[in-house]
């Protein structure tokens, strides 16, 4: 008897990710109705939006029929239209909880959640029983499968009608042991433009990650996004840019800026959204002019001021549209490689005095910091949207940053002037605008948990 009328609600289990949901249904002289899937509810209940794309049917003519114990590259939801069925589920999935079991009677009030790698397998308990399952991806050859004995002894399946006289597949009754099978491995993060700053420092709080070069996969190549193995992976993180400022105010360097920042993030979003991945983007606070007397938070208009400016910001709009996605906005990126701090050590061992600007306000931000703060979004997956992400501190000029270098390697930091942009580029040809304030507020990415060390601290340690 299905038990009527009750309310939606979610239930978690022993093996992580395998809900159960009990559904309303409701009874009137004609029969039931039941909403069998309702994403809005069920999302705001506690279920992971899947995005079906396919829905399968299986009818079962007698008690007794088992099938499985199939464990596919993408999640299910599970769900009867009529009859009764005994389900069991067990974890094929790389981990802990491999082998785990959970069992339980299903009828048309209730559906599972059944999550990537986590195999799937019932018995029916009455005839003409309609077993129904909403798929987030469409079966293809060329894709990892993983299959269990239904009558693996270590498992141990407690069918409540035994093997011997229930309905099966030879298929089915011939899959390997558990001690053979191969546990499903988690999908994988996809780090692009792995030799830049900012990929040099994801390699080290990621090291699981596939980490792809330019050489290995241009972004703005677009034949290559046909037949790369997206499938396999849950995340992007872009960390691919043309960040040549004064360049993009060229013709050449325009063209290729919007090829880079625009057009070939245009695509990746694109990707993601198909194949539902989580996209990292990397902004810039070139979104903004910098005329404002506050800290920049997430949601203020963009009003950039060149081309490089205006490529981001038309990147952040593209993002935007994916279901899944962190824009993480950044500032004054130090990291591996040529950048202020190590230009300034440089002209300092050489016994230059530099003019340096002091009306461009902002703070460091430190590749380390914005690795982890990346690794942070994507681990503890607060809402999606974009982030500011610098590093903590007092609001500082180039020339206030370039005077404490001199200071830490032991150089005289009055060595340093400080002059004004228009000053700094009077008489230069093909000179960007740049903002003058670049501070962002960082109160949403420490409401997450994660509190980004001050510039100074980093300063210090980066150049000991």
């Amino acid at each position: 008897m299905i038990e009527f009328s009750k309310e939606l609600s979610i239930q978690e289990t022993n093996i992580p990710g395998l809900l159960i949901l009990n559904l309303p249904v409701h009874q009137d002289p004609r029969g039931w109705f039941k909403e069998n899937w309702q994403r809005e509810k069920m999302v705001a209940a506690g279920m992971p939006d899947i995005g079906p794309v396919q829905n399968n049917i299986s009818f079962n003519d007698e008690i007794g029929v088992t099938r499985g114990i199939h464990a596919e590259p993408w999640d299910k939801f599970v769900s009867l239209a009529s009859g009764k069925i005994f389900g069991a589920w067990v974890d094929l999935r790389e981990g802990e909880t491999f082998g785990e079991v959970f069992t339980s009677e299903l009828d048309a009030s209730m559906a599972v959640f059944v999550p990537r790698g986590v195999a799937n397998s019932f018995q029916t308990l009455e005839s003409d029983t309609t077993y129904l399952y909403l798929v987030n991806d469409h079966w293809t050859q060329d894709v990892e499968y993983t299959y269990l004995n239904l009558a693996d002894e270590t498992v141990a399946i407690p069918w409540p009608i035994p093997l011997e006289n229930a309905l099966l597949s030879e298929k089915d009754a011939t899959h390997p042991r558990i001690d053979a099978v191969i546990p499903m491995k988690p999908k994988k993060t996809l780090v692009l433009g792995a030799n830049g700053q900012l990929g040099l420092a994801l390699r080290k709080v990621m090291p699981d990650a596939d980490f792809v070069t330019r050489a290995e996969f241009d972004i703005t190549d677009h034949a290559l996004y046909k037949n790369f193995p997206w499938k396999q992976y849950s995340t992007v993180i872009n960390a691919s840019a043309y960040t040549a400022v004064d360049a993009a105010e060229t013709s050449e360097g325009r063209k290729a800026a919007w090829q880079a920042n625009v057009t070939s993030v245009g695509w990746l979003a694109q990707v993601c959204a198909q194949n539902r991945l989580t996209m990292v983007h990397v902004s810039s606070d070139y979104v903004f002019d910098g005329t404002s007397t506050s800290l920049y938070e997430e949601d203020e208009d963009f009003s950039p001021l060149g081309v490089y400016g205006q490529t981001k910001a038309a990147a952040d709009a593209l993002v935007a549209t994916v279901p899944q996605h962190y824009i993480v906005r950044t500032s004054w990126v130090i990291g591996e490689g040529n950048n202020f701090v190590r230009t300034m050590v440089l002209l300092a061992e050489r016994g230059i005095k530099p003019s340096v600007v002091n009306n461009q306000i902002g703070r460091l931000t430190f590749t380390q910091d914005l690795a982890a703060g990346i690794q942070h979004l994507l681990s503890s997956k607060p809402a999606y949207g974009t982030y500011n992400l610098s590093n903590e501190g007092p609001a500082s000029s180039w020339a206030d940053i370039a005077a404490q270098v001199y200071e830490l390697i032991g150089h005289n930091p009055a060595d340093v002037t400080g002059v004004t942009t228009e000053e700094y580029f009077a008489g230069k040809e093909g000179i960007a605008p740049r903002p003058l304030w670049s501070m962002l507020d960082l109160s949403k990415i420490k409401s997450t948990g994660f509190i980004p060390a001050s510039w100074e601290v980093r300063l210090r340690e980066y150049l000991a």
